[in-house]
């Protein structure tokens, strides 16, 4: 059992279930069901964007169900790919280990999810919607990167109550206090272990909640389709690469020590972001540049 505290705020130890409620039996899960109150929230936020762009609410539908379904598989493929040593099952017959490893690669409720994967898969989704519903690829994105950061920021809360994704040991005002119980055991019996963290789960919420009000501000003032998708890519891309590199819990690119993958992925998409900012602008100067020629050429001809 694992109590959180807040000491340098006053915030005294206390734990939450991680299981939110049971139906039939079943437990449901405070991340599972933050994951889903962020996918209902982006969804309406889509849904209006989609209305403003003229886009009808069947194809942002028909885009609901896809995305939910290749983000789900996008998030657990990231993750499983890059943890295969977890998940690979061995001390069996050659028929169970199989079958132990394919049920390890499944098992979401076990955890392991990567944000990553998720928004790779959401990514063909939209390419899939784009070509089939007719619809401009590149507009399409920028109204679904504001969903993406919604999701973003509450999934995270997930993580918080499950004691999980933290930092490094700091001595910060605003660090976390982990202490981890034995058993049910009450706090302040059988005491295992106590460690105070940078709280990275607070930290990627807070700059995805950033993003997204800037992103909001700029909507209507965005100067062409994709325009938000890049700032999408560059922001959390740089806050990503940065608060990686805090964390304790990352996956390794090429084995411990080395570059974490988000990080490098992080990179990645800062890059590709700020091309396609480039790229954007470039295109609107030419055709201001074009424009003023044309315009130029037609004044000549009326003077004569």
């Amino acid at each position: 059992m694992t109590y959180i505290s807040f000491p340098g705020l006053g915030i005294k130890p206390f734990h939450i279930d991680p299981n939110a409620f049971s139906i039939f039996g079943v437990s449901v899960t405070w991340y599972g069901l933050f994951i889903t109150i962020g996918m209902v929230l982006a969804f309406f936020y889509c849904m209006r964007r989609a209305k403003q762009e003229g886009i009808s609410s069947d194809d942002m539908l028909d885009l609901a169900i896809i995305t939910v379904i290749l983000s789900i598989s996008g998030a657990r493929l990231y993750y499983v790919l890059f943890s295969l040593d977890q998940m690979i099952a061995t001390g069996g017959s050659a028929w169970q280990n199989f079958t132990q490893t394919l049920y390890n690669m499944v098992n979401i409720r076990g955890g392991g999810l990567a944000i990553y994967g998720g928004v790779i898969g959401g990514f063909i989704a939209a390419l899939i919607i784009s070509k089939w519903k007719k619809i401009k690829f590149p507009l399409l994105l920028d109204i679904l990167v504001g969903g993406v950061f919604i999701g973003q920021i509450i999934g995270r809360w997930g993580n918080f109550i499950n004691g999980e994704a933290y930092g490094y040991a700091t001595s910060l005002p605003w660090r976390m206090g982990l202490h981890v119980v034995a058993g049910d055991g009450i706090y302040g019996q059988n005491l295992e272990n106590y460690i105070e963290v940078h709280p990275t789960f607070l930290y990627e919420s807070l700059w995805n909640l950033v993003g997204l009000v800037i992103l909001c501000a700029y909507y209507n003032r965005k100067k062409f389709p994709g325009q938000l998708f890049a700032f999408y890519l560059i922001w959390y891309g740089a806050g990503r690469a940065v608060i990686e590199g805090l964390r304790t819990d990352s996956l390794w690119l090429f084995g411990e020590g080395s570059i974490r993958v988000s990080q490098a992925l992080g990179i990645v998409t800062v890059l590709i972001g700020t091309c396609i900012m480039v790229i954007g602008y470039l295109r609107i100067k030419k055709n201001i540049d074009l424009l003023a020629i044309v315009k130029s050429k037609f004044k000549r001809k009326r003077s004569r």
